[in-house]
């Protein structure tokens, strides 16, 4: 990457979801206090043995597979090691190669094929070995919103391209073999006619247009303190449940005192005199 070549500014995210949609690969940048790196991002859709070949030459990190839990489970794909130590827990599961179709797994069109077999609509776990040349990436339930990774947003911008929830990706070094930053990414994406997104705006975009809560239930609980009325809430990207317990009346324009507690023990709302709490009303 030349000092002398211009730079792109940062594409706004439909922008980047209409180049994967068009089987264009994109960059994607995390955050200066994460991994602060940018990696190339494909829906693994449109794989290509040239795509595979530009990671290797150009993006010249480990070429990846980001998966959902259920695609890994369907695959039955375990995770690489029993105990994950690594800094962002980063998921990778047994590497992989096509049962078939490929020589040694390791060239531009093995891995392209690999690639296809394991996102193939009626892909069984029989289609693929282990190990292999492609290192699927298992991403959180919940996407970005649960965990800011370049797997976890493979995944969502795949899935919001109207393509399959999985992606290629690999992230991008310098020519001397250090990782490329924000300043060298733009530079490079220059260079090859590419776009460039930030994961953030991933986040943001999700968080202001998903309701990321849905009401279950709600019911009256009679306390030492009276009576409230308690609301049950799932929260969409975990999965869990939390409870809110409200009394009183009050306007939408009305500022209304609320407490954060841990989670409900239902001992702590039937026994109120325990000695040991989860929480307390007081």
């Amino acid at each position: 990457m030349s000092a002398h070549l211009h730079t792109v500014a940062i594409s706004p995210l439909q922008d980047i979801i209409d180049d994967m949609r068009a089987g264009r690969m994109v960059i994607l940048v995390d955050e200066e206090d994460r991994e602060n790196e940018g990696d190339l991002v494909l829906a693994a859709d449109h794989v290509t043995p040239e795509a595979i070949n530009f990671m290797a030459r150009f993006g010249r990190g480990l070429i990846c597979l980001t998966l959902t839990r259920e695609r890994c489970e369907h695959l039955k794909l375990p995770p690489m090691v029993a105990r994950n130590g690594t800094v962002h827990s980063t998921a990778f599961t047994v590497s992989i190669e096509a049962a078939q179709g490929v020589t040694t797994g390791i060239s531009a069109a093995d891995r392209a094929r690999t690639v296809q077999v394991a996102v193939a609509a009626n892909a069984k776990a029989s289609d693929l070995v282990q190990p292999g040349h492609i290192f699927p990436l298992q991403a959180v339930d919940g996407g970005v919103l649960m965990r800011a990774g370049h797997t976890e947003a493979g995944c969502d911008l795949a899935a919001m391209a109207g393509c399959s929830p999985t992606a290629v990706i690999c992230e991008i070094m310098k020519d001397d073999g250090t990782m490329a930053r924000l300043p060298d990414l733009m530079e490079f994406a220059a260079e090859h006619g590419l776009k460039i997104g930030t994961i953030a705006d991933l986040i943001e975009h999700r968080s202001r247009t998903e309701s990321l809560v849905q009401r279950l239930s709600t019911r009256t609980l009679v306390t030492a303190h009276g009576e409230f009325t308690v609301h049950a809430y799932k929260d969409l990207p975990s999965d869990s449940v939390h409870l809110a317990l409200v009394r009183g009346d009050w306007s939408a324009d009305t500022a209304v005192l609320a407490r954060v507690h841990e989670p409900l023990s239902v001992l702590d709302a039937l026994e109120p005199q325990r000695a040991m709490h989860s929480w307390s009303l007081d």
